[in-house]
């Protein structure tokens, strides 16, 4: 049983720290975007806005493999998975992996609610 409870974790973190080197070291080729999305992400292109967002995820990724730090990992990447879903509902119009990253941080941070308790109560 313990070892589920480490699923969402692990899952989220190995998405969020290939996701992350994958952009800042160009693992990947980038996937070509039309329309909105990229009107969106051409405006963030020469900001550095992006390069700091997936510095944040590769970190906040890492975090979530440390038993220590997953708690905080998960309130950290709550803004993060709430802007993918956001990103993919209003502006790409096609709901993907956002959902599933939104369900697993949501059911990370129900499995770490009692470490919360102390701010909430």
């Amino acid at each position: 049983m313990k070892i589920l409870t480490q699923i969402p974790a692990y899952l989220l973190g190995a998405l969020f720290v290939f996701g992350g080197a994958a952009y800042l070291f160009h693992l990947v080729p980038d996937e070509p975007m039309t329309g909105d999305s990229e009107t969106f992400m051409k405006l963030f292109a020469g900001t550095g806005y992006m390069t700091t967002i997936k510095v944040l995820e590769l970190i906040v990724g890492l975090l979530l493999f440390i038993p220590k730090t997953r708690a905080l990992a998960f309130i950290l990447l709550a803004p993060i998975a709430i802007n993918i879903l956001l990103f993919e509902l209003h502006i790409a119009h096609a709901p993907g992996i956002g959902i599933a990253i939104v369900v697993l941080n949501a059911i990370g941070i129900y499995l770490n609610r009692d470490k919360y308790m102390s701010i909430i109560s």
